[in-house]
């Protein structure tokens, strides 16, 4: 028997059908893709929106930390920029005056005319009176020339330094510029996602939860250290700001400046010149108000309360509490604060 050149009849339909069928199956997929979700299915769980506000945080924090210290840093070069300005204000004012004097003698001696001079000159009444005229007109301009000179070299010298320095502040407000438009552009991932936070916990946006869950402090101590301690717990509850140093709202630093400013200490309001600040000490050295520092290069910083425990500024929607002192990550140091 010859074998059919063509498939039996059927076979072609069932092939168009199975086609039809996993095209079908393709389209729904899409679709189902597309639709709206539904909340039971599809809502992101309070663990994952805290994972994303960890994740994106993570990148936020640093930005800040560099936001800060190129605020500081601007600030600092604008007081020397304006140092420099009030310095060469009265020099400019020595260089006007010497140069109108000179300029009025000079007009004075070409007015009167080389041959009036001569004979102003010649009614001195002695050889010696005329040597003496003579030689007190040239070192009297000499003198102005010299006082000119030197103030004008002192002008230069100063705005020599003041033209890199204003160059600098240009530089540094372009960086803020630049830092402001990125951290624009995560803070509103953290609102976006802040939104569903406050569907997940409620109005309020956190978890909450106990900030106090010890005393506060733990170690009590006198002096500078207790007075800074004791206005960091005093704080516990406020809100998180971003560049805020108090007195309600508060980023890491700016709580450590202000507590640390309460005892009388002064400190940048940026956590790595604040670990710069410090004299570092060990872990067992350790003591009530000392600072502690997360990250290398430091992005977070935290006050020692003692046993274990510390207060700090954690994030954007939550607010000053008491955490154990390994949980916000890795510790890079411990400073003490340089009375």
């Amino acid at each position: 028997m010859a074998v059919p050149l063509t498939p039996p009849p059927l076979a072609p339909l069932r092939s168009a059908r199975s086609l039809a069928l996993a095209l079908i199956a393709s389209l729904v997929a899409v679709i189902a893709g597309l639709a709206p979700a539904t909340n039971g299915y599809a809502s992101p769980t309070v663990q994952q929106i805290e994972q994303q506000i960890d994740q994106l945080w993570a990148q936020l924090e640093p930005l800040i930390n560099k936001y800060d210290a190129v605020q500081d840093q601007l600030k600092a070069n604008q007081a020397r920029q304006s140092t420099l300005t009030q310095r060469l204000a009265p020099l400019q004012m020595q260089v006007d005056l010497g140069s109108a004097r000179v300029g009025a003698m000079a007009t004075q001696l070409y007015e009167s005319g080389p041959a009036t001079r001569m004979a102003q000159l010649l009614d001195a009444g002695s050889p010696e009176a005329f040597l003496d005229e003579l030689s007190a007109l040239d070192q009297m301009a000499r003198r102005q020339q010299s006082t000119l000179a030197a103030t004008q070299s002192q002008l230069d010298d100063y705005t020599r330094q003041k033209r890199p320095l204003d160059a600098l502040v240009a530089q540094e407000q372009q960086q803020i510029a630049d830092l402001d438009a990125q951290k624009k552009n995560i803070q509103a991932q953290l609102d976006q996602l802040q939104k569903l936070r406050q569907q997940a916990y409620g109005g309020s946006g956190s978890a909450g939860g106990n900030l106090k869950p010890v005393p506060c402090p733990q170690v009590y101590v006198g002096g500078a250290a207790g007075k800074a301690v004791a206005y960091a717990c005093s704080k516990i509850g406020s809100r998180y700001e971003f560049a805020q140093a108090g007195p309600t709202t508060f980023d890491c630093s700016g709580l450590t400046e202000a507590a640390w400013g309460a005892a009388g200490a002064s400190l940048y309001h940026f956590t790595g010149t604040q670990q710069k600040e410090t004299t570092p000490v060990s872990a067992a050295n350790l003591m009530t108000g000392d600072l502690i520092f997360y990250g290398n290069p430091a992005y977070h910083v935290a006050i020692y309360i003692g046993n274990g425990w510390m207060v700090h500024a954690p994030k954007p929607g939550d607010f000053v509490r008491e955490a154990q002192i390994g949980s916000p990550g890795r510790i890079s140091g411990y400073g003490r604060v340089k009375l």
